[in-house]
């Protein structure tokens, strides 16, 4: 054991020599090893924390909630293609569908509301926004979605029924309005009604799929009927199911009551949507397994360009140090301990240049951080495909020159020039 160990060490030093003596082909050979692995980790990453951030989002829209909507989320049959035009004629649905579920009692539902958004200007003195996020709902909307109310209070239940003009702000509205000035109490302008604030949310972040809270004004649903035209908005039901409860079994009860709401026929189409997280989920599942695989390609080009580049490297070094190798051999060197100084040389640079690509990826990332406020994270699971691959390039580059190597007669060795 000490002897194999001792023969490790000096096949170390004598790579780690040989590295250090020959500087600008080091250099060389760790740059195109660099790129290699800068290329493959930093798509794994970005395709990563891409992911995460979409999922996460997905995730925010509640995975036992189930919205009633004119248009799916994805096609609902299997393998074919989203038929818009047969979407495109179903009815929005409306306050009349929310109350006569609320009438039939669905029993697997904990909570429903409905909603309804749009666009519009809101104004407080001379401050100006257009284009806001107007979200108009019914009274149990803070049942079924999460809401953090960081100022003052949310709507109450009799504001929501009577439709009292108060209203609750997203975090970056009332920063745009109000600044660092309390804003509890204070009168906005919403199309030129007013509404009073009660409440502002706490600070979300951006959404990837457009669902945070920071830029968005909750009103009542009735008190938006004075300035919006709720049944020609994109509306929506939201409802949430019992604790134990599947979101299939509330969906096969919510199904078969809108059908009898809206008296469809037994062999009739639905005409209405029932979507959840799940269905998203479903279609992120294909889309990030395709993305993976061309960030796979892409690396592996850069991979193998990398993996030329230091197998070419390596048979100028066996060719350079022949007549060394032929000495080693002569003094009693066996052909394992040749095959090693190689073996360890190719793995040594790839190890070094695996190391700096990942040093790359992990400052570009924090400097993407900082400038655009987003958040991509080299994870453990990258590094180790990082290193992992770095080694393997290293086995696989420089195992047939270690053994060109370690076959060498001596004394042809020695006489060569």
């Amino acid at each position: 054991m000490r002897i194999i160990s001792r023969l490790l060490r000096e096949s170390v030093l004598i790579a780690y020599s040989s590295l250090v003596g020959n500087k600008l082909r080091s250099i060389l050979s760790l740059l195109s090893i660099t790129i290699g692995i800068f290329a493959i980790i930093f798509v794994f990453t970005l395709v990563d924390s891409l992911e995460d951030g979409v999922r996460e989002s997905v995730a925010s829209l509640g995975d036992d909630v189930v919205f009633v909507e004119k248009w799916p989320w994805t096609p609902e049959n299997e393998g074919e293609d989203y038929p818009w035009w047969k979407y495109w004629q179903r009815p929005q649905p409306t306050m009349k569908d929310l109350r006569e579920l609320e009438l039939r009692k669905v029993n697997s539902a904990a909570a429903m509301c409905f909603l309804s958004e749009s666009n519009r200007k809101v104004t407080f003195k001379s401050t100006n926004l257009t284009g806001v996020k107007i979200q108009s709902a019914s009274a149990g909307y803070p049942k079924v979605k999460s809401l953090n109310v960081v100022e003052g209070r949310m709507i109450s239940d009799t504001e929501f029924k009577t439709g009292r003009n108060t209203a609750v702000l997203g975090y970056e509205i009332a920063q745009s309005l109000f600044g660092t000035s309390e804003c509890i109490g204070r009168q906005v302008r919403i199309s030129g009604f007013k509404a009073t604030v009660v409440g502002v949310l706490a600070k979300e972040g951006s959404s990837l799929i457009g669902n945070s809270m920071d830029e968005v004004v909750i009103v009542p649903v009735v008190f938006a009927r004075s300035f919006s035209n709720i049944d020609e908005s994109d509306s929506s039901i939201l409802v949430k199911a019992k604790t134990g409860v599947s979101n299939d079994q509330l969906i096969d009860e919510l199904t078969g009551t809108i059908r009898a709401i809206h008296r469809i026929r037994p062999k009739e189409d639905n005409d209405f949507s029932l979507n959840r997280s799940s269905l998203l989920n479903s279609a992120l599942d294909g889309l990030f397994a395709v993305i993976n695989l061309a960030g796979l390609v892409i690396g592996a080009f850069s991979i193998v360009v990398g993996g030329f580049s230091i197998a070419n490297i390596m048979f100028v070094s066996v060719k350079e140090r022949t007549n060394l190798i032929g000495i080693q051999k002569s003094l009693g060197a066996k052909n394992y301990f040749i095959l090693l100084q190689f073996l360890f040389e190719a793995i040594f640079l790839c190890i070094m240049g695996g190391l700096i690509g990942l040093i790359l990826v992990a400052l570009i990332s924090g400097v993407v951080n900082l400038v655009a406020d987003t958040s991509i994270l080299l994870s453990f699971k990258n590094i180790g495909i990082g290193l992992g691959t770095s080694i393997a390039i290293g086995v696989i580059a420089g195992v047939v020159p270690a053994i060109t190597a370690s076959r060498l007669d001596p004394v042809e060795a020695i006489r060569s020039n």
